[in-house]
């Protein structure tokens, strides 16, 4: 039997997955058979494609193509939509253990599937009803559409995603819409981008719709190149969108509901997948820097064992928070009351802060156990990247910014102590 610690076993087997095999509750055999028969094509076959590419990516700032053509040959976009449209209807836990295990190979990657599949929540979830997007959905499936988002917009705006100034112009069957200074990340190699805009020009900045309009429908010029400390394969370069579309591509509920029942819990929750997995990947190089340590010096504990044992530790407390927030959805999954309720906000406003917290915190301690070997960026221990990276998570939609909204719905919020709420 190998003498490896009990720290590294549990690194190995247990930390560094978001859901160990067995969790899934609630799915038939067959179900559960499908989701580890995914998972483990993701492990042995993309994940390697990420990792082999990752280096590139982020020294050349270029989209992850191969790791996305790998997902598009195992038909791993469309894994949202329901199984009537063709679809596998995999639930979010599945498509935060995706983020995660390609967040360990290349945060690029892992990060742009969360943005696509976040766009795909708010169709699956509030567009099942409309003919066009039900078909637009099965071409997700079978195409493989990577989806984008254009939420953010100049003149003032910036990362208020509840505010906009530009407007959908219906001109009879056919809109027509400008929008300047929005970030898309990967907009260049979206195959379609979900926008918002004020339902009409007049109407007042917060009253918005979403629009679906595929890549033959807009033009984008390029305003201003994403030039980033970290995350710098998300391409999210700065645009002004023009394009137009026939009206029926505007999904029928109002961007308020999107934002408070779907986009919510699935940005903050494959957010914090996607961070967690570049933590994970951190302790895991902390780890085998110390089983080198030991490996070197028989009947010798190393220095950095105890700092290991500490960070797996808020390793697990990092997964609890990601499961506790999933469970949290999909017990409100369902309750349009629910899931805008104030409780709920605040709860999943504050799974998106702490998770960009604890990562940034879990890579700077496993810096203290690899020391100088983390620091050099020649070293298979090195977590200059991930810390790059990882500090994007506090101002993606800034901690201040969010922090500053929930103190504004404190003044009628009762916190409920109970550890069943």
């Amino acid at each position: 039997m190998s003498k490896r610690s009990t720290v590294g076993r549990l690194a190995e087997t247990d930390a560094l997955t978001l859901f160990p095999e067995g969790m899934a509750k609630g799915n038939s055999k067959a179900a559960r058979h499908a989701e580890r028969v995914l998972l483990q094509t993701v492990r042995s076959e993309i994940c390697k494609v990420a990792a082999a590419h990752a280096a590139h990516v982020d020294e050349d700032a270029r989209f992850p193509v191969e790791a996305f053509a790998a997902l598009k040959k195992a038909g791993l976009l469309g894994i949202m939509v329901p199984s009537e449209l063709g679809g596998m209807e995999a639930p979010i836990r599945v498509i935060a253990e995706i983020c995660s295990l390609l967040a360990q190979n290349c945060s690029s990657t892992g990060m742009c599937y969360a943005m696509h599949q976040i766009k795909a929540s708010s169709l699956v979830m509030h567009a099942m009803d409309d003919e066009w997007h039900r078909g637009f959905m099965r071409r997700m499936v079978a195409e493989q559409l990577l989806l984008g988002s254009a939420t953010t917009e100049g003149g003032g705006v910036g990362g208020d995603l509840r505010t906009s100034n530009c407007g959908i112009d219906a001109q009879g069957s056919v809109f027509a819409l400008r929008k300047e200074g929005c970030l898309i990340s990967y907009g260049i190699q979206a195959d379609a981008i979900l926008i918002t805009a004020r339902r009409t020009p007049e109407s007042p900045p917060s009253d918005q719709v979403m629009a679906v309009m595929t890549r033959d429908q807009y033009t984008l010029e390029l305003t201003q190149v994403w030039n980033t400390l970290g995350m710098r394969g998300t391409c999210s370069n700065n645009f002004t969108f023009e394009g137009a579309a026939p009206v029926e591509q505007v999904i029928p509920a109002s961007f308020a509901d999107i934002a408070a029942q779907s986009m919510l819990a699935y940005a903050h929750i494959l957010w914090a997948a996607t961070w967690y997995g570049i933590a994970a990947n951190a302790v895991y190089r902390a780890e085998t820097f110390v089983h080198a340590e030991a490996r070197r010096r028989p009947g010798t504990v190393p220095p950095g064992a105890m700092r290991l044992a500490e960070l797996l530790n808020s390793l697990q407390q990092f997964r609890a928070l990601i499961l506790a927030s999933i469970d949290r959805y999909e017990r409100a999954k369902g309750d349009p009351d629910e899931l805008s309720s104030i409780s709920f906000v605040v709860a999943l406003n504050g799974t998106k802060v702490s998770a960009s917290e604890a990562a940034c915190d879990i890579i700077q301690h496993a810096f203290l156990i690899c020391g100088i070997h983390g620091y050099r960026n020649d070293s298979p221990h090195s977590l200059g990247r991930h810390l790059r990276d990882a500090m994007s998570s506090r101002i993606m939609i800034n901690n201040d910014r969010i922090l500053g909204n929930v103190s504004n719905l404190l003044s009628v919020y009762k916190h409920n102590p109970s550890l069943a709420a």
